[in-house]
This record gives structure tokens, sequence and C-alpha cells, in this order.
């Protein structure tokens, strides 16, 4: 039985994380922090377990055994180290943190205090994608010469726990990164996880088009990012992240290779779809996807006690998020700076 600790209860808490810990028989849910006290005070009524005062309170408590730190990406590398320094086992929500050094210290901060690390890119777990993974190291479509892969939708304005243009998301000293932060990294990490390589150079464009704060002027963070990758093996594609696709949600991977091409939730219709040179067409319904407007489990809360209870590797381990931070934070400065990032960190081959 591991006991757990909540720290931030806002949305991506209350829909993903808490409900699915509650449901898990190895799990007693302790306590809440949240900076809206009444927000803890609903989930601790809710489910069960007592609401702290601060974070310092809720990881200084020797009943919890680890945390799920899901607060705005400001606080994500302080709260984790805290966390981690105080004996617990961490699941960090996405986006692992803001700055390339913050990411390394709270890997760091893991190793020395050896305790677990888990960033919840949840993307990696959905069948569809675990299968695409499984048929391209199979060469089910040949070499994989160039992908796209693409997470849009109309924005979290709203999604957030706060709806409106007062969300943190649009806020800069909370938020640090839009769309890069919110949709970019769950698909750069994919698009390294379902080739099996890292993303070793980026020319990106990542920009404010349309969204605009409660004065009416844009946001200070952005909310359109679209990044050529190119991979270990030469595989160049397209990333794209946006806030402003105002119609249906898009959350589709396609890849292209020598002897076909593999369409990952790009049809309503079917998870997959295999169209193989000579034109023949295989549908496989693996599951839907999850959107916004419909949440299923996730699996990242189970697969993270799992991993405690069992101590079991993990491809999701901070240390192995790592790359796909670099490639995020390069991306940044290939708009800064107006040309391609080399990342050699990345290269492994």
């Amino acid at each position: 039985m591991k006991k757990i600790g909540i720290l931030g209860c806002g949305k991506i808490a209350q829909v993903r994380h808490i409900p699915e810990l509650a449901d898990n028989p190895d799990v007693q849910l302790v306590g809440y922090y949240n900076p809206t006290t009444s927000r803890a005070e609903d989930m601790a009524a809710k489910y069960g377990g007592k609401v702290y005062a601060s974070v310092e309170e809720l990881t200084a408590d020797p009943e919890i055994d680890a945390v799920v730190v899901a607060l705005a990406n400001q606080a994500h590398a302080s709260v984790t180290i805290q966390a981690l320094n105080a004996g617990k086992d961490v699941l960090c929500e996405k986006p692992m943190a803001v700055t390339p050094e913050e990411c390394e210290a709270m890997v760091e901060a893991a190793k020395k205090n050896g305790k677990i690390l888990m960033i919840a890119q949840n993307q990696r777990l959905t069948k569809a994608h675990a299968e695409a993974r499984k048929m391209i190291a199979e060469g089910t479509i040949g070499k994989v010469l160039t992908f796209r892969t693409t997470f849009g939708h109309g924005g979290p304005e709203t999604w957030s726990i706060n709806p409106g243009k007062s969300t943190w998301f649009f806020n800069k000293n909370s938020a640090a990164m839009g769309a890069m932060a919110d949709l970019g990294i769950h698909k750069t990490d994919l698009i390294q996880f379902l080739l099996g390589q890292n993303v070793t150079s980026v020319s990106a464009t990542i920009s404010t088009l349309d969204k605009t704060d409660e004065d009416g002027q844009l946001i200070g963070v952005d909310d359109n990012a679209i990044c050529i990758y190119t991979m270990e093996d030469g595989t160049i594609g397209t990333m794209t992240a946006s806030w402003t696709y105002y119609g249906a949600e898009d959350n589709s991977t396609v890849i292209y290779g020598t002897e076909g091409i593999l369409r990952i939730y790009d049809n309503p219709d079917y998870a997959i779809q295999l169209i193989k040179k000579d034109g023949e067409q295989i549908n496989l319904d693996v599951e839907a996807i999850q959107t916004n407007d419909n949440q299923t489990k996730s699996g990242m809360p189970d697969l993270f006690i799992e991993t405690l209870e069992k101590n079991l590797d993990s491809d999701l381990l901070g240390e192995k998020i790592l790359p796909a931070m670099r490639a995020i934070f390069a991306a940044l400065k290939s708009n800064a700076e107006k040309q391609t990032i080399e990342i050699p960190e990345n290269k492994t081959k």
C-alpha cells in the first residue's frame, strides 16, 4: 500500500491523477495541497485524506510515501526537488520543468536520494501508440523517411480549472511556455518513442497568433509552434502544437516509410491505418484517443504505483525524458535565434 500526497488540485489532478489513484487498491490518498485551499478541501472531502497548509508541510509528513506534482509549470522543479529531498518518490506532470538546468537538477535530486522521478508523458501509454511502435520496429512500413505529428485544440481556457482568459496557462510567470509546453512536449516525446531514437536538430517557428488576455492583448506565451525535427538516423519530420484549432481536436501522427504509411489517430473511425505501397489498406480499431472533452483513464498513476511497488525500470523516468525536453528548449532557441539548433547530447548512435 502506497500513501500518496497530491501537490496541486487543478483540472489535471481532478480528472486524472486523483480519481485514478483513488481507484487503485494499492493506494491510500493521504492529503492534498493547493494554493487555492478550497480545491484541496473539495478533494479531501470527496476522496478522503487531509488538507496541508503548504508544500513544506506535506512533503515533511513521514506518513507519505510519494507525491504527485500537478502545480503550474514554473513550480515543477522546485517542488519536485523539495519532495525528492524529503525522501518522497515523485510523479511530475509535464512539462518536466521550464529550463534545461531545472530538468537536470531534478534528475540529480532523484539519483542523490535514491528515489523514483517519473514524468507524466501519458501518450506513450495508449494502445495505438504502443502497437504503432511495434509495427515500426518490425519494419512494417520499411525504413522510416519522414513524419508529421500534430496536437492541436481550441486552447486551455475552455478546460482549465479557471476557465476563460485568466487561466494560468496564459500567464508567462506561471506557465513559462504555452502550446509548446502544453502540447508540444507530448508529441516530441511521442515521436522519439515511436521511432526509437532522439531528435538531434531543430528548426522552429514559435509564435502567438490569436490568443488574447483579459485586456485584449496577445498572451505572453506561444499559442502555436511548428518545428522541423531531424532524428538520429536522418529521418526528418514536423511537429505542430497549436491552441488555435477551433474545431475538432487533432492528436494525430503519420509516419511515411519506404514500404508504406502508418496513420495513427488520423481517422476518427480507426486508431491505426496501415497503407501499404501496393495500395492495400489495413484498419486497426485499437482504441480512441483521449480528448479534453472525452477523458478516459490515462494509466499514468497506475504505472507509477506499479513502478514503485515492483522497483521497475521505466521509459518515463526523468532521465529518459531529458532528450525530449532538450528538443523543446532547442526549439525555443531556434525560434529566438532564427537558425537550426543542433542537440549533440541527444546523439546515442
